[in-house]
């Protein structure tokens, strides 16, 4: 009995030797996450949205995912190297501090955990600095001709109010901060509003409404022949014979349909968004877990892959980087968007995209449009009606409450009270929206610093008000 007693205590030791061990390699990992995550936004929000250190403790460090949220906030303040355009954040004396390089029209790229400015700040993905001159550029707010003067009262009572609750913390969600909010048609905007200290010069991180612009960097793509939304070849990683990957479509990504493995959520790529790790680190090495088309899932991986597919068949770097700069953002004037990437090159066009809320509007006025701009077609004919029409497989339908639907990297709003059936929106974390609501001739844009944790911005309600307020007059 004392034997078993003492083999049992040993076996105990052992096991809570490796927990503790574990732990402790959690620990490393999620501090090294947390000082990716104040070097990676310090270096964007500086180098790409001219904020100061002060805005960006106020807005990009509260509120935050919770993982790294306090870690964050014990790290002080980062070192800012303005010359090198440059961040860098000091974690452990273990290890090299975690470093963001910025680059002309890239962005800000995170560099590896353990890896130093020496060894890898000459080979990471560049585009010439002369490729365009757009930073820093005045937005005189063409198209349109007839920008009212920002935060000026409308006229109309009911939007007015509906505006001012917009900017009122608890008035359209309990965690909603509101930074920006443009309304317009393609001919008129009717209003625009800023928090103070932001200009229409002044981006934000985009988060997921990227994944909207990456699905508008493939149908340009699509429009010029280069790639098959139908096509299954997609990735060089899955061309081995039996691979049952090869099965997933180009469609299938855009649709969330993949069925391949990701954690519960389908939207925690921590490794590749602040732990500096590549797009081929993760994304491409997923097994199936469910028959493509089958199943949808939101998940970060399916528009990595669906930009990963692009670089592929391009098979030139290059022209990879330049394409959706070339191709769609500066034929519109969305010349204050960066689209940054990992280290190696990929697009990280699931989240990491720095835009300003004019720059999103001037994308919702090509959807508009039906992706044609200045009598030159962009998108493919019908590519709005595409990304706007139900997939195969969408959401789960709530019992109790309405629920979005989904198309193709873009969301739509089938049941909601006052909001047409037609609309259908690009949406990102923390509250960035822009959705668009054929039927009714309009766009809106709404920007944000949604606390996480509770109830975010609500835009069918204030999409609803909007509606009815312009309906009234």
């Amino acid at each position: 009995m004392m034997k078993l007693l003492a083999k049992s205590t040993a076996v105990a030791s052992a096991l809570l030797l490796q927990t503790t061990v574990s732990a402790q390699e959690n620990e490393a990992t999620v501090d090294a996450y947390a000082a990716g995550y104040k070097a990676a936004f310090t270096c964007s929000a500086i180098f790409n949205a001219a904020k100061t250190l002060p805005q960006i403790n106020s807005h990009e460090f509260t509120g935050i995912y919770p993982l790294v949220a306090e870690k964050v906030k014990d790290l002080g303040t980062p070192r800012v190297d303005m010359g090198n355009k440059r961040v860098s954040v000091s974690y452990t004396t273990d290890m090299p501090p975690r470093v963001a390089q910025w680059r002309p029209h890239l962005g800000c790229v995170q560099l590896p955990v353990g890896a130093t400015v020496e060894e890898m700040s000459g080979n990471l993905p560049m585009l010439p600095d002369n490729f365009a001159d757009t930073n820093p550029r005045a937005d005189n707010g063409a198209p349109w001709t007839n920008w009212p003067e920002i935060d000026a009262p409308t006229g109309n009572a009911a939007l007015d109010t509906a505006l001012n609750k917009a900017f009122t913390r608890g008035a359209y969600g309990s965690h909603a901060r509101t930074s920006a909010v443009i309304i317009a048609t393609p001919d008129t905007i009717i209003a625009e509003h800023y928090l103070d200290g932001f200009t229409p010069t002044t981006s934000q991180r985009t988060w997921s409404v990227a994944k909207s612009i990456a699905a508008s960097v493939i149908g340009a793509a699509s429009h010029q022949g280069i790639i098959d939304i139908k096509s299954n070849k997609l990735m060089p990683e899955w061309s081995r014979p039996g691979d049952p990957r090869g099965k997933i479509t180009l469609e299938n990504l855009l649709h969330m349909g993949s069925g391949l493995d990701s954690n519960r959520a389908g939207n925690r790529t921590d490794r590749l968004y602040i732990g500096g790790g590549l797009v081929t680190d993760t994304s491409t090495r997923s097994a199936v877990e469910a028959t493509a088309g089958t199943r949808w899932k939101y998940a970060n991986n399916d528009t990595l892959l669906a930009i990963r597919h692009l670089r592929a068949v391009m098979n030139n770097d290059a022209a990879y980087l330049a394409f959706p700069y070339k191709s769609l953002l500066h034929k519109i004037g969305m010349d204050h968007t960066v689209l940054e990437t990992d280290w190696e090159g990929n697009f990280v066009m699931s989240s990491q995209v720095w835009t300003t809320s004019r720059d999103l509007l001037r994308l919702g006025l090509l959807y508009m449009n039906d992706g044609v701009w200045n009598g030159e077609r962009i998108l493919p004919e019908g590519w709005a009606k595409y990304v706007s029409t139900p997939a195969p497989v969408e959401p789960a339908k709530s019992a109790d409450r309405p629920t979005r639907g989904y198309g193709a990297q873009w969301w739509l709003y089938p049941d909601f009270p006052g909001v047409p059936s037609d609309a259908y929106a690009a949406l990102g974390n923390r509250g960035q929206i822009l959705m668009i609501i054929p039927s009714k001739n309009l766009m809106i844009v709404r920007r944000g610093y949604d606390h996480a944790g509770g109830p975010g911005f609500d835009m069918p309600a204030f999409a609803a008000d909007v509606i009815k307020a312009l309906e009234s007059q």
